[in-house]
C-alpha cells in the first residue's frame, strides 16, 4: 500500500506561511523554510511589541504633561497627587492632549487642583 500524504493539508500550510512572508525580501518570502523562520521571528517582535507600545505611549504622554505643567509652575508628581486627591477622574491621555492642543483647557484643570 502506497504512503499516504494529506498534501492539501500541507500546501494550505505553506502557502499560509508564504502569505504572511509577502514583501520580505528575497528569498525570506519565496523558500518556505527560510519564510516560516522569519514569520516566526516577526511574530515574536508584534507579540513584544504590543507591550512595549503601550509603555511609550505612557512615557509620552507623561513627558507632554510635564512639559505643560511646568509652563504653570507645578511638577508632574504634584500635579497628579493633586488631581487624586481632588478625585478629578482625567487620565493621561486626555491630559496630555489636552496640554498639547487645549492649553487654556489644561490651566482651568491646574487652576481646579490649586
Amino acid at each position: 500500500m502506497p504512503r499516504s500524504v494529506n498534501a492539501v493539508a500541507s500546501r494550505r500550510r505553506r502557502k499560509r506561511i508564504l502569505k504572511l512572508a509577502k514583501g520580505y525580501f528575497g528569498s525570506r518570502s519565496k523558500v518556505y523554510t527560510i519564510a516560516k523562520n522569519t514569520v516566526e521571528k516577526g511574530l515574536q517582535y508584534a507579540y513584544r511589541d504590543r507591550k512595549t507600545k503601550k509603555r511609550e505611549f505612557r512615557a509620552l504622554w507623561i513627558q507632554r504633561i510635564n512639559a505643560g505643567a511646568r509652563q504653570h509652575g507645578i511638577s508632574y508628581s504634584k500635579l497628579i497627587g493633586k488631581l487624586n486627591a481632588k478625585n478629578i477622574g482625567l487620565n493621561r491621555k486626555v491630559l496630555a492632549d489636552l496640554a498639547m492642543n487645549n492649553p487654556d483647557a489644561f490651566k482651568a484643570v491646574i487652576d481646579a487642583v490649586n
